[in-house]
């Protein structure tokens, strides 16, 4: 069994609700087949992920048949002070006494600063010190140089999160496999996030498509989340499952975990060129954009229906009319560029923001 984990920012969800009763279907299944890390975030859903967690496994399992992770996100706290009584109310919305992994968040050279200046990783360490914590981790949204910096000062980073997928390996802007031989240069296990990129390694276009099905090796994540696992110094890959269908695809591959073959390295290689040309937009709606936009433009929605007809030649044009009747348009972009400080893609948001607004309104 390889190390499979369960993010959960993407969960079953009825209207702006998580699905009690299917998460709860979920976390059994889940745990039935032996696996049992759990990761989360106070900005996952807006504080419903922690609450559902609670709710559908830790008031449900005993503490130490589980790991959980949480974060330290860089909006939940402006000054040291902050730091302590939000990770209190964490472990309270959680529902448990310590954290198993505790994650500074989304590091990136443009925040990396605030968590110094903050002395959070100070912090962290004496939580850790008081059994609070388990293991101090991180988890990373920029350039190797930065990744490295970042290790070199603070050796208390047990473990490193990142973004790492086969259409990313060679990105020059996530650049995962760069970022990755930092992480074995200083013998750091790694999490994989993102593993099909939110969802986009799975909604291919029909050339890759093809190229896979040739194979008939599986479905389209077990691909992506089993190229992730075959790499040495993997501790865990994380998939974001809202639904039972998805769990269960993953359980089929990852229970019996098969590292690929020299032959499916190729085929990804393949398929990697194939979405080098395509004119997507690289959104894995994380939703990170949103919180803090004065419009409250729904950014990854608007990017889906982009990449929906640029891609996949599909017509949304009524779809994103409909939508916009109630909710903002592209146009409507002020370009403050907070958006832009928040995504973790590094994604010229007001940019694409205007080549929406051309594609739908014009």
């Amino acid at each position: 069994m390889k190390g499979f984990g369960f993010g959960c920012m993407r969960l079953p969800m009825i209207g702006e609700e998580v699905d009690k009763e299917h998460f709860t279907k979920m976390v059994d299944r889940f745990m039935e087949e032996g696996f049992t890390y759990f990761d989360t975030a106070r900005v996952y859903l807006n504080g419903k992920s922690e609450l559902a967690l609670k709710e559908c496994l830790t008031s449900r399992y005993p503490r130490e048949s589980y790991q959980l992770a949480d974060k330290l996100s860089n909006s939940c706290f402006e000054k040291e002070e902050d730091i302590r009584p939000f990770f209190e109310s964490q472990l309270a919305s959680c529902g448990v006494e310590y954290f198993d992994y505790y994650l500074m968040h989304a590091l990136m050279d443009s925040t990396y600063k605030k968590y110094v200046e903050c002395n959070a990783f100070t912090i962290a360490q004496e939580l850790k010190a008081e059994g609070k914590i388990k293991h101090i981790a991180m988890s990373f949204h920029d350039s190797a140089e930065v990744l490295e910096k970042i290790l070199k000062e603070q050796p208390c980073v047990e473990v490193v999160q990142l973004q790492f997928n086969y259409a990313d390996y060679d990105d020059p802007v996530v650049q995962s496999q760069k970022c990755y031989e930092v992480c074995r240069k200083y013998n750091k296990p790694v999490i994989v996030m993102e593993p099909v990129k939110g969802g986009r390694l799975i909604n291919l276009p029909q050339e890759a498509k093809d190229i896979f099905d040739e194979r008939n090796g599986g479905s389209y994540a077990s691909y992506a989340i089993r190229y992730c696992s075959s790499f040495p110094g993997i501790f865990m890959v994380l998939s974001g499952m809202s639904n039972m269908e998805q769990m269960e695809d993953n359980i089929s591959y990852m229970k019996e975990f098969v590292p690929f073959s020299k032959e499916e390295f190729e085929t990804v290689d393949k398929v990697r060129e194939i979405l080098k040309k395509q004119d997507a937009i690289p959104c894995t709606e994380c939703k990170y954009c949103v919180a803090g936009c004065p419009m409250k433009i729904m950014i990854p929605r608007l990017f889906d229906w982009y990449n929906d007809k640029k891609v996949y030649q599909w017509n949304v044009d009524e779809e994103y009319r409909k939508f916009t009747q109630t909710h903002a348009k592209a146009s409507e972009c002020i370009k403050c560029g907070k958006c832009e400080r928040e995504c973790p893609q590094h994604l010229p948001i007001r940019e694409l923001l205007e080549k929406v607004a051309d594609l739908f309104e014009k």
